[in-house]
């Protein structure tokens, strides 16, 4: 049976109790999937594919990946972030680190998964979605799988027609919004349109799941039947 690993930021890492009701899309995936595969979430907050590799983070996982296992790998956010630490450019240092990653889980017999990073709750003036909020990093990605012929899920394509089929405030659910005094955690209220709530996060991980589904990878057979309609059983989502 095989180990999924997880490389990824804030959107898909296990949140502490005071984030909460925060919630990483990774810490949801294993609902959609056989309970006898392990899933092992490294994804850490405020993380690039930079940062994540200069803290040895990569390393930790190489240590672990088995033949078969699989490494899934999403980062985007914090590489748009400017500071020293973090900061990639989309078609240079971004696809540089990307790379290592590939060839970490390629030396280890497993098998590395690209996915673009979700899309943030971002609109333009005009009330539409902004399809540039992760700028061209998750271009950049699908052309570095191409190079290497690896697998990429593109979720940021997915989450974008996700969100179009609600209405700007009703996508709110799916975000880390709260009113003041409404969220223990949160007394002056919260407006964040990057983190996830844990209605959000539970969606997103079925989204996956279903990219996962209408792939070619074998991970596919140890899916639950339908992750869309489990996720609107289980979490009450609709109009996905």
């Amino acid at each position: 049976m095989p180990t999924i690993f997880i490389a990824g930021d804030s959107t898909a890492a296990t949140k502490a109790e005071n984030r909460r009701p925060e919630t990483g899309w990774g810490e949801k995936l294993a609902t959609y999937f056989d309970q006898k595969l392990q899933i092992e979430n490294h994804a850490m907050n405020g993380r690039s594919s930079k940062s994540f590799i200069h803290e040895q983070r990569l390393e930790t996982i190489k240590n672990r990946l088995a033949p078969g296992d699989y490494l899934f790998i999403q980062f985007g956010h914090n590489d748009q972030k400017i500071d020293e630490s973090r900061g990639t450019l989309p078609y240079g240092s971004y696809l540089t680190y990307l790379t290592q990653y590939i060839e970490a889980a390629k030396e280890k017999v497993a098998c590395p998964v690209l996915l673009t990073p979700i899309s943030r709750r971002d609109y333009l003036p005009d009330g539409s979605l902004n399809p540039l909020t992760l700028g061209e990093y998750p271009d950049a990605m699908k052309q570095l799988a191409q190079m290497h012929d690896v697998v990429v899920l593109d979720i940021f394509a997915k989450t974008q027609e996700w969100l179009k089929s609600y209405s700007p405030e009703e996508t709110t659910k799916f975000f880390l919004h709260g009113k003041p005094n409404e969220f223990t955690y949160y007394p002056e209220g919260v407006c964040d349109n990057t983190h996830l709530s844990n209605l959000g996060a539970a969606t997103i991980a079925a989204i996956i799941a279903q990219a996962v589904q209408e792939s070619q990878l074998p991970l596919k057979h140890y899916l639950r039947d339908s992750p869309i309609k489990n996720c609107k059983e289980d979490f009450n989502v609709d109009n996905y």
